[in-house]
């Protein structure tokens, strides 16, 4: 075994180019593997936007907030205002608008817009109003509009009744002339006027600010300030439903609200669901802390929340992830008697179950987890400690975490078959276990039964870094892994391009002409040009997808990951598995060290005179730079090759071998060899012939005497 000295790794690594990442440094998919134990103890924290869409209920008809198509598109309120208040008007309309706009007196935009249409007249006299202050003669204003028979206010419908609502709150604020129940009946009026908006905008009156959606944020301010929490966490969740980034945002104010509350007020609140389920939502999703012991507040916060719905067994699994979280295994199992048979209370029970040491009973919930989750069930982004990530999809997670169950009982096909389900998301984990624990014969017959080849990826021209589907990546981590495995035949056909498919193709023709030429020249040319395949495109047609090649990163990055040894969920088996598949040698870029013990083969079988032997040697060495065989290559053509002109750089300046030449050195060097031999034992030659000749002449002689 060599290892490559780690100041040239070093070099080279500060070379290579740099895989996608964040500006503060690269980020790593989570791998369910890493930490076996501590992925089936942890319950993932949820996603607050996921859970408050929970919440919310739809608006039917109202349609959703359409999202601009990239920054470009973007927007500040104002700008969307002006654009959208010149929609639907000819030329010169828009001039008059535009200009009215300007005015601060409602009563001279009334009298300077006598020509344009009444409802335009009336709501920029009535917006003009707002502007100054005066809410009154606004809210009048904006009356008339609404006023007027439908086919005349078809623009400003949406816009007047939204607006009066606004005019009508401000009212309410600010009139010291209203009592209490004066106060009342002026935000009632307003709240109505902001339910007709919404009407209005069902009913197809235009609506191009999304006043309909706005509104229901609108109305929940006032229920809000009202001291009616449940009903404004109703309107604000359906805000949120619909796309409002101002309905999401303004839910996470109402949670800061209601933690600053006082106890007494705050477990009075928690009577109500609404004020339960969002305070919950906020807790499982850690809201308000990432890692590591939850704040003060937050302990206190889920205390009360217990206290406060005692006995309610409504939430009750999300309650039981939150105690599940915060360590409470005891209410965590009280509740889960109560929590039905979503995903989660099974993903829960599963847990439970891995805890108290009972894997049949643990693999039988996460089975019925896996079948609860809805398939497209997202909850967002997560990072860890490590600055990995995790597109978290809880039926995928709970699939990936019953693999654990499967490699522990050595079920590996199965452990594969859930990890590979996630697509990319678990993408690392599955391809450890194709790679390193089933067997190449147990990959490809999956493979063969289930994973099709998709059609070519086509190329893109100014992508760095080439993406293929994961059936691609699967097929061709196989090809790789047959190729290494010396099984050229089979392995070429599984990559996804005919391009990639033609270099995997010459690579097994001249390892097996290497392996059966009867030529000694032409296996040395096999295993040469075998070696310069195996080091232009080596991470292509034989890198590792992991460790150590990670052809999953495209080799730029490396993983930190111990040496395998058996421990909790790991049994001895499958450590002998990932032993057997380690890779020769167990080095980054493998396969360099490959390709330069292929140069060195073919010097076997190449005449030392040659200049066939030096150039191999010297690509030989070139092509494992950093390394102790590099010195060892060198070392042998010192000792035994030919004076080139060009060995004073030597693994730098190579040239390429001449294997006609060293061909016909062999007949010469074997014809040199003979001459060689005869002259020099001429002379003994000729004495053995004379000896013969007189031990010859000697017997005729006694034979004649006797």
């Amino acid at each position: 075994m060599f290892v490559p000295r780690s100041r040239h790794l070093l070099c080279l690594s500060l070379l290579l180019p740099l895989a996608p990442a964040q500006a503060c440094g690269p980020t790593f998919p989570m791998r369910l593997l890493e930490d076996r134990s501590q992925t089936l103890a942890q319950l993932p924290e949820g996603s607050f936007k996921f859970e408050v869409s929970r919440l919310g209920q739809a608006v039917a008809g109202l349609k959703p907030v359409v999202k601009p198509v990239d920054s470009a598109d973007y927007e500040t309120e104002e700008q969307k205002r002006l654009r959208t208040e010149q929609d639907g008007l000819d030329s010169t309309q828009r001039s008059q608008v535009a200009e009215l706009r300007k005015l601060i007196d409602a009563r001279v935009v009334e009298q300077q817009g006598a020509s344009l249409p009444a409802e335009l007249r009336l709501y920029t006299a009535g917006a003009v109003a707002f502007n100054a202050g005066e809410h009154e003669l606004a809210a009048e204003y904006f009356r008339q509009v609404l006023a007027l028979p439908a086919e005349q206010r078809a623009l400003r419908s949406t816009w007047a009744a939204y607006s009066l609502g606004r005019a009508l709150s401000a009212i309410s604020a600010e009139a010291n002339e209203l009592d209490d129940q004066g106060r009342r009946d002026t935000l009632l009026a307003a709240r109505k006027a902001f339910a007709q908006s919404r009407q209005l905008s069902i009913d197809g009156f235009s609506d191009p600010q999304e006043l309909g959606i706005a509104s229901l944020g609108e109305e929940a301010r006032i229920l809000k300030n009202q001291g009616d929490w449940s009903q404004a966490i109703d309107l604000y969740a359906s805000q949120s439903l619909l796309g409002s980034d101002v309905g999401y945002s303004s839910l996470k104010q109402v949670v800061n609200e209601l933690g600053s509350l006082p106890d007494e007020q705050l477990l009075q609140q928690l009577k109500q669901p609404a004020v339960a389920r969002l305070l919950t939502a906020s807790l499982v999703s850690h809201q308000g802390w990432s890692f590591g012991e939850r704040p003060d507040s937050e302990r206190n916060l889920v205390k009360l929340l217990s206290q406060g719905t005692a006995g309610n067994f409504d939430n009750a699994d999300r309650l039981a992830a939150l105690n599940y979280q915060n360590g409470d295994f005891a209410t965590t199992q009280l509740l889960l008697e109560h929590a039905g048979d979503g995903g989660l209370a099974w993903w829960l029970r599963a847990k439970m179950a891995v805890r108290a040491g009972d894997k049949v009973a643990a693999a039988g919930a996460y089975a019925k987890a896996a079948a609860a989750f809805p398939r497209d069930e997202s909850w967002g982004f997560r990072g860890d400690y490590g600055s990995n990530y995790e597109d978290l999809k809880p039926g995928c997670r709970v699939e990936g975490e019953s693999a654990l169950l499967a490699l522990d009982r050595g079920d590996y096909v199965q452990a594969f078959e859930l990890l590979y389900r996630s697509g990319d998301i678990y993408w690392h984990d599955a391809a450890t276990v194709a790679e390193r624990v089933l067997t190449s014969d147990e990959l490809k017959q999956f493979v063969d039964a289930q994973v099709p080849a998709p059609p070519p990826t086509a190329k893109q021209p100014d992508a760095y870094y080439e993406s293929l589907p994961i059936a691609a990546q699967l097929r061709e981590l196989l090809g790789r892994r047959l190729l290494r495995e010396g099984r050229y035949e089979e392995g070429w056909g599984y990559f996804d391009s005919p391009e990639r498919q033609a270099i995997a193709k010459a690579y097994g023709e001249y390892r097996r002409s290497a392996e059966s030429a009867w030529l000694p020249t032409r296996r040395a040319e096999g295993y040469y040009q075998a070696g310069k395949l195996a080091r232009a495109s080596g991470m292509e047609i034989l890198g590792y997808e992991m460790g150590p090649d990670y052809h999953s990163l495209w080799g730029s990055y490396d993983l930190e990951i111990p040496p395998v040894q058996a421990g909790p969920f790991l049994g001895a088996d499958e450590v002998q598995r990932q032993q057997a598949s380690t890779a020769e040698p167990d080095v980054r870029y493998h396969y360099r060290y490959v390709a330069g013990e292929l140069g060195n083969r073919a010097a076997d079988f190449l005449p030392h005179t040659s200049q066939a032997f030096a150039a191999v040697l010297c690509k030989a060495s070139r092509w494992t730079r950093g390394s102790d065989l590099e010195i060892d290559y060198y070392r042998r053509y010192v000792e035994n090759g030919p004076f080139v002109e060009w060995a004073g750089n030597f693994g730098m300046n190579c040239e390429e071998p001449d294997f006609g030449s060293a061909n016909k050195r062999y007949l010469t060097q074997w014809v040199d060899a003979s001459r060689s031999s005869l002259k020099e034992h001429a002379l003994t030659a000729t004495g053995g012939a004379a000896l013969l000749l007189l031990g010859g002449a000697y017997l005729i002689r006694r034979r004649r005497k006797v």
